[in-house]
Protein backbone atom coordinates (compact mmCIF):
# COMPACT_ATOMS: atom_id res chain seq x y z
CA UNK A 1 0.00 0.00 0.00
CA UNK A 2 1.16 3.09 -0.76
CA UNK A 3 2.06 5.97 1.83
CA UNK A 4 0.39 9.06 1.36
CA UNK A 5 3.70 10.98 3.15
CA UNK A 6 5.50 9.14 0.48
CA UNK A 7 4.42 10.46 -2.16
CA UNK A 8 3.96 14.62 -1.24
CA UNK A 9 2.84 17.67 -2.70
CA UNK A 10 2.62 18.78 -6.54
CA UNK A 11 3.54 21.87 -4.96
CA UNK A 12 6.60 20.69 -3.66
CA UNK A 13 7.72 20.15 -6.85
CA UNK A 14 9.45 16.88 -7.96
CA UNK A 15 10.95 14.06 -6.25
CA UNK A 16 14.39 12.81 -6.41
CA UNK A 17 16.18 10.51 -4.58
CA UNK A 18 18.81 12.92 -2.82
CA UNK A 19 21.45 12.28 -0.15
CA UNK A 20 20.40 14.25 2.99
CA UNK A 21 22.94 16.59 2.65
CA UNK A 22 21.37 17.82 -0.89
CA UNK A 23 18.81 20.62 -1.79
CA UNK A 24 17.62 21.71 -4.87
CA UNK A 25 20.19 24.72 -5.40
CA UNK A 26 23.18 22.77 -3.49
CA UNK A 27 24.70 22.84 -7.16
CA UNK A 28 24.07 26.45 -7.83
CA UNK A 29 25.78 27.48 -4.69
CA UNK A 30 22.26 28.28 -2.89
CA UNK A 31 21.56 27.90 0.57
CA UNK A 32 19.15 25.56 1.92
CA UNK A 33 16.65 28.29 2.95
CA UNK A 34 16.47 31.74 3.72
CA UNK A 35 17.00 34.63 1.58
CA UNK A 36 18.62 33.68 -1.04
CA UNK A 37 17.66 30.22 -1.59
CA UNK A 38 15.35 28.81 -4.31
CA UNK A 39 11.73 29.60 -3.82
CA UNK A 40 8.98 27.42 -3.00
CA UNK A 41 6.94 26.39 -6.03
CA UNK A 42 3.61 27.77 -4.19
CA UNK A 43 5.15 31.41 -4.22
CA UNK A 44 6.02 30.80 -8.05
CA UNK A 45 2.82 30.11 -9.43
CA UNK A 46 0.47 32.91 -6.77
CA UNK A 47 2.79 34.65 -8.28
CA UNK A 48 2.11 34.04 -11.52
CA UNK A 49 -0.80 34.24 -10.84
CA UNK A 50 -1.19 37.55 -9.66
CA UNK A 51 0.56 38.60 -13.07
CA UNK A 52 -1.77 36.82 -15.09
CA UNK A 53 -4.51 38.12 -13.35
CA UNK A 54 -3.44 41.47 -13.50
CA UNK A 55 -2.73 41.53 -17.06
CA UNK A 56 -6.07 39.85 -18.13
CA UNK A 57 -7.82 42.96 -15.78
CA UNK A 58 -6.04 45.31 -18.06
CA UNK A 59 -6.08 43.43 -21.13
CA UNK A 60 -10.23 43.46 -20.42
CA UNK A 61 -10.23 47.49 -19.85
CA UNK A 62 -8.23 47.59 -23.42
CA UNK A 63 -10.39 45.48 -25.59
CA UNK A 64 -12.18 42.23 -24.27
CA UNK A 65 -12.42 40.85 -27.84
CA UNK A 66 -8.63 40.72 -28.18
CA UNK A 67 -7.33 37.16 -26.96
CA UNK A 68 -3.86 37.96 -27.53
CA UNK A 69 -3.69 41.40 -25.76
CA UNK A 70 -3.28 39.83 -22.13
CA UNK A 71 -0.68 37.00 -23.47
CA UNK A 72 1.08 40.41 -24.75
CA UNK A 73 1.07 42.76 -21.59
CA UNK A 74 1.77 39.75 -19.46
CA UNK A 75 5.21 39.64 -21.60
CA UNK A 76 5.72 43.16 -21.72
CA UNK A 77 5.20 43.15 -17.84
CA UNK A 78 7.96 40.27 -17.50
CA UNK A 79 9.88 41.43 -19.68
CA UNK A 80 10.46 45.01 -18.50
CA UNK A 81 9.88 44.47 -14.88
CA UNK A 82 12.20 41.48 -14.44
CA UNK A 83 14.62 42.98 -17.52
CA UNK A 84 15.18 45.64 -15.22
CA UNK A 85 13.70 45.25 -11.43
CA UNK A 86 15.03 41.48 -11.02
CA UNK A 87 10.79 41.12 -10.47
CA UNK A 88 7.00 41.11 -11.76
CA UNK A 89 4.18 42.46 -9.65
CA UNK A 90 3.68 39.00 -8.67
CA UNK A 91 6.92 38.08 -7.63
CA UNK A 92 7.22 41.56 -5.55
CA UNK A 93 3.99 40.97 -3.36
CA UNK A 94 5.29 37.41 -2.87
CA UNK A 95 8.75 38.26 -2.13
CA UNK A 96 10.67 36.68 -4.39
CA UNK A 97 12.64 37.76 -7.33
CA UNK A 98 14.89 36.79 -10.52
CA UNK A 99 18.46 36.77 -10.67
CA UNK A 100 21.54 35.70 -13.01
CA UNK A 101 23.40 32.82 -11.68
CA UNK A 102 25.82 35.56 -10.79
CA UNK A 103 23.54 37.38 -8.62
CA UNK A 104 22.74 40.04 -10.66
CA UNK A 105 19.21 41.54 -12.36
CA UNK A 106 18.91 39.30 -15.40
CA UNK A 107 18.89 42.32 -18.44
CA UNK A 108 16.38 42.78 -20.91
CA UNK A 109 17.99 40.29 -23.28
CA UNK A 110 18.09 37.62 -20.48
CA UNK A 111 14.49 38.63 -19.77
CA UNK A 112 13.12 38.82 -23.51
CA UNK A 113 14.47 35.14 -23.56
CA UNK A 114 12.75 34.27 -20.06
CA UNK A 115 9.17 36.00 -21.04
CA UNK A 116 9.24 34.80 -24.49
CA UNK A 117 9.09 30.67 -22.93
CA UNK A 118 6.82 32.01 -19.70
CA UNK A 119 4.00 33.04 -21.88
CA UNK A 120 4.54 29.43 -24.25
CA UNK A 121 3.43 28.19 -20.93
CA UNK A 122 5.27 24.11 -21.67
CA UNK A 123 8.44 25.76 -20.85
CA UNK A 124 7.89 26.97 -17.56
CA UNK A 125 6.28 23.86 -16.50
CA UNK A 126 9.36 21.54 -17.47
CA UNK A 127 12.04 21.86 -14.73
CA UNK A 128 15.19 20.06 -13.70
CA UNK A 129 16.74 19.05 -10.11
CA UNK A 130 16.75 22.92 -8.75
CA UNK A 131 13.64 23.62 -9.75
CA UNK A 132 14.19 25.90 -13.19
CA UNK A 133 11.92 25.85 -15.63
CA UNK A 134 13.52 25.29 -19.01
CA UNK A 135 12.80 28.89 -19.10
CA UNK A 136 14.96 30.08 -16.26
CA UNK A 137 17.99 27.32 -18.02
CA UNK A 138 17.61 28.71 -21.08
CA UNK A 139 17.73 32.91 -19.94
CA UNK A 140 20.37 31.71 -17.10
CA UNK A 141 18.42 32.52 -14.23
CA UNK A 142 16.97 31.69 -10.83
CA UNK A 143 13.84 32.39 -8.84
CA UNK A 144 15.22 32.93 -5.44
CA UNK A 145 13.70 34.34 -2.02
CA UNK A 146 14.41 38.03 -1.28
Amino acid sequence: MINRDDLGSWLEGPRFDREEDDWPGKRLGLPVNGSHSLAPAWKRILALLVDWLMCLAIANLIDPANPILAPAIFAVENFVLVGTLGYSVGHRIFGVEVRRLDGHVPGLLKSLIRAVLVVLVIPALIFNRDNRGLHDLAAGTVILRR
